[in-house]
């Protein structure tokens, strides 16, 4: 399934967008390996960090562009395709097409590469009169 922001704004849930999102990662599962230098020359791209600015303006610093769910602290960039070394060697434009891009912060990155709900922040939910009562 290839995955589109385009496809992932039509849900309307920050809940269901990472359904949309979870890969059915593994701890300690092989990504890059010894070609993480690979990756982390791409990162460090000055095409890279234009893209990734035009991702957090276009999300509006919001986990998976939920403009009630604004970032506080670090912001990653995620593939919402995952990528490989061979993406980086050929030169796939699509790494760097923001249609498969979203915004995240750290805790939802994790989320979604190991499909584990739980590493997710909960909504804060606003205080209401007499909500202090214990029942």
């Amino acid at each position: 399934m290839i995955r589109t922001f385009s496809g992932l704004v039509k849900l309307h849930t920050f809940e269901d967008r990472f359904e949309y999102l979870k890969l059915p990662g593994s701890v300690g599962a092989r990504t890059f390996g010894f070609d993480r230098y690979i990756n982390q020359r791409f990162y460090t791209s000055r095409q890279w960090q234009h893209v990734r600015n035009e991702v957090i303006a276009r999300d509006y610093g919001c986990d998976l562009s939920v403009v009630s769910r604004e970032i506080q602290d670090q912001i990653y960039i995620h593939h919402m395709n995952p990528i490989s070394v061979n993406d980086l060697y050929d030169g796939n434009l699509d790494i760097l097409n923001i249609e498969f891009l979203i915004t995240t912060s750290r805790n939802t990155h994790l989320a979604i590469h190991y499909g584990d709900p739980s590493k997710l922040k909960r909504e804060f939910k606003e205080r209401r009169p007499g909500d202090t009562r214990l029942w």
